[in-house]
């Protein structure tokens, strides 16, 4: 017999490296798909948002930093920024000093596109955080440097 309940997360040992390791795992994991469902922009990839928010930053990159940047083969990421450029979100310049090359920038739209995305996910988060008591919080604050650190290692 099938049932609607939901299942109960395995108790994870969160004294040993492993354990906190699986329950940080599964967490964020969670939490990122909730904040992709918050998403404006449903007919980009999570690739293409991501390179547009790498592009933000790093204006007038070229595809070959980009690529690096984000991990990806450079063929892979020149496809990314042609369905960036053919929706307006980027564009392409001549690169200053090697003219073999091209510098890729965000345009207002998508900076715009950016930051509508950002305020929507922030604002669901801000209505979450509002659940949790001040305790826990305070538990946020302390460890969104190091999760920032865990990021960057």
């Amino acid at each position: 017999m099938l049932t609607n309940t939901p299942k109960k997360d395995p108790v994870v040992n969160l004294r040993s490296d492993a354990g906190l390791a699986a329950a940080l795992r599964v967490s964020m994991a969670r939490l990122n798909r909730r904040l992709r469902r918050q998403s404006t922009v449903g007919s980009l990839t999570p690739t293409q948002v991501a390179a547009l928010a790498a592009v933000e930053r790093s204006s007038g990159i070229t595809p070959g930093e980009l690529a690096e940047l984000e991990k990806m083969q450079p063929p892979s990421m020149t496809r990314v920024i042609a369905a960036l450029e053919e929706r307006g979100l980027v564009s392409r310049t001549p690169h200053p000093t090697d003219r073999r090359q091209v510098t890729v920038t965000v345009t207002e739209a998508g900076s715009a596109l950016l930051k509508e995305e950002r305020r929507r996910k922030e604002a669901w988060l801000t209505q979450r955080l509002k659940e949790l008591t001040p305790e826990e919080r305070s538990v946020l604050r302390a460890a969104a440097p190091i999760l920032e650190k865990l990021s960057r290692i």
